[in-house]
């Protein structure tokens, strides 16, 4: 993408100027007290650039971001940020959405991301993307799950929030090498009104991107996100409630219904070697946030 087409994080602190956010700057951190991952922030899109405030501002949403205590970005000494080539050091911090498609019977959709894609390949994930000039939010977000998927929500105006914003960066680890990309990414809730069935029936996932689907259901949800990566088997000491999953992979021009196992989907970030097919770090955060809705909502019913 032409970098004049990008939408890039902008950052305001206290009276600050606004300012482009630098590749090698800790988002979080600026605005996290301490050393810590977490912290509240103002954010909103203006004039294509994607504006996080520690207030708030005109057509800003609050939402919480978020960081892995592990984040490359972080952990950079400044003799690994000389080191890093100029074109890197000068990319700025790319925003993407991502959608967490909720059916009217409470599943999310998970997509697995094709192993010929250079980044975060074979990794389970929202459908998503980068933001292009002009969109909003929601509507980059619908595109993608359109492009994705082939599920066209775009015109029929569904309830939908931010469920929060994720700091990412690849390779998700130092031990793996220094960063190529840094993102923060928006992660949005939609609500349909229809079920996972119904939408199942519309899936036409296209299969560069995507090589399998799944709807995931609260109590599978809930033991992805209590596998922690970083965390040694993290998350599999649980009971075995459900061995597996079914989910659709793509072969060609074809659909196939399959089992997974779950402990699949409770892999966790390896520390070194080569990746493995596993929930990413930022799905966990944000299907974490996806529990929490349910349970407010559960105590006001």
């Amino acid at each position: 993408m032409e970098s004049a087409k990008r939408v890039l994080v902008y950052l305001r602190k206290e009276t600050s100027v606004l300012q482009c956010a630098k590749f090698v700057q800790g988002i979080t951190g600026h605005y996290a007290p301490g050393s810590q991952d977490r912290a509240m922030v103002n954010c909103g899109l203006d004039h294509n650039r994607f504006i996080i405030s520690d207030r708030p501002f005109s057509g800003s949403r609050r939402a919480e971001l978020q960081r892995p205590d592990f984040c490359p970005i972080k952990n950079l000494t400044d003799d690994q940020v000389g080191s890093l080539p100029e074109e890197i050091r000068g990319r700025g911090v790319d925003v993407g959405v991502a959608i967490l498609l909720q059916s009217v019977n409470r599943r999310i959709l998970l997509t697995r991301r094709s192993k010929e894609l250079h980044i975060f390949p074979n990794v389970w994930v929202p459908p998503g993307g980068h933001m292009e000039e002009g969109e909003q939010l929601l509507d980059a977000g619908l595109r993608e799950l359109q492009e994705e998927t082939g599920l066209n929500l775009q015109g029929a105006n569904l309830p939908w929030s931010i469920l929060g914003l994720w700091e990412s960066a690849f390779p998700p680890l130092m031990s793996r090498g220094l960063p190529r990309r840094h993102h923060i990414v928006a992660y949005l809730l939609v609500r349909s009104n229809e079920t996972h069935q119904e939408l199942q029936e519309k899936l036409r996932p296209d299969e560069q991107e995507v090589s399998a689907c799944t709807w995931l259901d609260p109590e599978v949800t809930e033991r992805i996100v209590a596998a922690k990566d970083g965390v040694k088997d993290s998350g599999r000491k649980s009971p075995e409630l459900q061995t597996s999953i079914m989910i659709t992979e793509v072969r060609g021009q074809s659909l196939i219904q399959k089992d997974l196992a779950v402990r699949t989907l409770l892999n966790t970030v390896p520390v070194d070697g080569e990746d493995t097919e596993r929930v990413s770090t930022g799905t966990k955060y944000a299907l974490s946030l996806w529990l929490e809705t349910l349970r407010r909502e559960e105590e006001v019913t």
